[in-house]
């Protein structure tokens, strides 16, 4: 049998790998598996194109039936995606995870700020013995250290509840809410976890328009009249534009979503207090479905899969009850864990954040290169080539994502995860972004 990766695209692209199949249609779980492994193993990467059906029946010598099967499981288990007359390519988010690039400054991924996670050892050391998890499925003072964590904020603590995460949790509400077909507004850019999560759950995104104050007033309107039945948002930190709600927006969007009281509200406050800007909610606006979840992540470090929730007072059952069927709680010993780290504000990871981005930032601006980062761990820079410009940086040492991830209809950008950038490093990586537009554009100022 031959291998996929020897048959040569016909118009004299990079070598594409589907599998070693033979000439039975029945052989195409060879082709299946040999596509997963290459994908595992960094050989096809996202948008890296397979060749044609026929094409490649041909070069294998098998029947186009054979490559045909084995392209629709590939499809309909996530692991390649259709483009029309673009042909079949690796999905931007792969069902197979992939190695991270080797020898480069990881900027593409968010990893939390070196020395600013908290220790979890002495919460472990304190934990006291069993109890009954049915019965007491949340503890009653992590439940009041969550309200006194979001009172504050200004965000209503009558109702509060738990989950493994925070995309565990808009996962399940969104589940058990809507039905597949149903519209999400979604932010545009937006987190690429979130797009993907919505696209597995069946679920028509919307695309929704953000600015450094966040979603977009009239992006919003124009969502909802076209039948959303939920809206997903980020008060601050937007992921990955960066933007954050001042109080005039957060009153134009709450105006708007107040004439929509069957549209379920998922605000999505991931970085909270270590984002810098204050909280400025749709919750406080008298909203009649919503939800505002936050996590530790970003101050206590990734390990603690854990996201507490406010809600109005339909939406916690509706949770914890799918909750129950599936994990049935959170572990007792990672709620002990998280309560007895909360207790670290999270100050620390705030001032690396806010140093490490606005660093950057006025590096770049000073280089002409225009970078939107109001709030949180990142920065967006729009680019007219998102390849080009990710691909020169690799050439640099520096590991950038492509906007495509993030992008359902806005104009193309990179991210940059600045998490950690230390901001003695912000001055190379600045002069290397502005040689690579150079060396793409030499006319442009910069890529946007």
């Amino acid at each position: 049998m031959r291998d996929v990766g020897d048959v040569q695209d016909g118009d004299g692209g990079p070598q594409a790998a589907a599998g070693a199949v033979d000439e039975a249609d029945r052989e195409h779980p060879a082709a299946v598996a040999s596509v997963e492994r290459r994908v595992a193993e960094g050989a096809l990467g996202p948008g890296a194109a397979l060749p044609p059906v026929r094409r490649l029946a041909d070069g294998l010598r098998v029947s186009p039936g054979t490559v045909a099967t084995a392209y629709k499981e590939l499809r309909q288990r996530g692991i390649v995606a259709t483009r029309g007359r673009g042909g079949t390519v690796v999905a931007q988010a792969s069902a197979v995870a992939s190695p991270s690039p080797g020898g480069l400054a990881g900027l593409g991924l968010w990893a939390s700020p070196s020395g600013v996670s908290a220790d979890p050892g002495a919460a472990f050391a304190a934990l006291p013995g069993a109890r009954s998890h049915r019965s007491t499925p949340r503890l009653a003072r992590l439940e009041e250290a969550v309200r006194d964590w979001l009172r504050p904020d200004g965000v209503p603590v009558e109702h509060v509840t738990f989950a493994h995460g925070a995309l565990d949790l808009i996962g399940r509400l969104l589940s058990v809410e809507l039905r597949p077909g149903d519209a999400v507004a979604m932010e545009d850019p937006g987190y690429h976890h979130l797009l993907d999560l919505v696209t597995a759950l069946g679920l028509r995104m919307v695309p929704v328009a953000v600015a450094d104050e966040g979603m977009r007033p009239d992006a919003l309107r124009a969502a909802l009249r076209v039948g959303v039945r939920a809206v997903v948002c980020s008060p601050r930190a937007q992921n990955p534009y960066g933007g954050c709600f001042s109080a005039a927006r957060r009153d134009a969007l709450v105006e708007i979503l107040q004439d929509e009281p069957e549209v379920l509200v998922v605000e999505n406050d991931h970085a909270s207090s270590v984002a810098a800007p204050p909280l400025w909610s749709l919750t406080s606006g008298g909203l009649s479905r919503w939800v505002h979840v936050r996590t530790v992540s970003k101050f206590l470090g990734t390990d603690p899969q854990w996201a507490a929730a406010a809600c109005d007072s339909v939406t916690p059952a509706r949770h914890d009850g799918r909750m129950l069927l599936t994990s049935g709680w959170v572990s007792h010993l990672l709620q002990e864990t998280v309560h007895g780290l909360m207790t670290d504000d999270g100050t620390r990871a705030q001032e690396a954040y806010v140093l490490r981005r606005e660093t950057l930032r006025k590096e770049l601006g000073g280089r002409g290169i225009d970078a939107h980062g109001a709030s949180g761990m990142n920065l967006w820079v729009p680019v007219r080539d998102e390849s080009a410009v990710v691909n020169g940086l690799r050439s640099y040492g520096w590991w950038v994502a492509a906007g495509a991830r993030f992008r359902l209809a806005s104009e193309p950008g990179v991210r940059i995860s600045v998490a950690e950038l230390e901001p003695a490093d912000a001055v190379r990586l600045a002069s290397d972004f502005a040689a690579v537009l150079g060396e793409g554009e030499p006319e442009a100022t910069y890529g946007g």
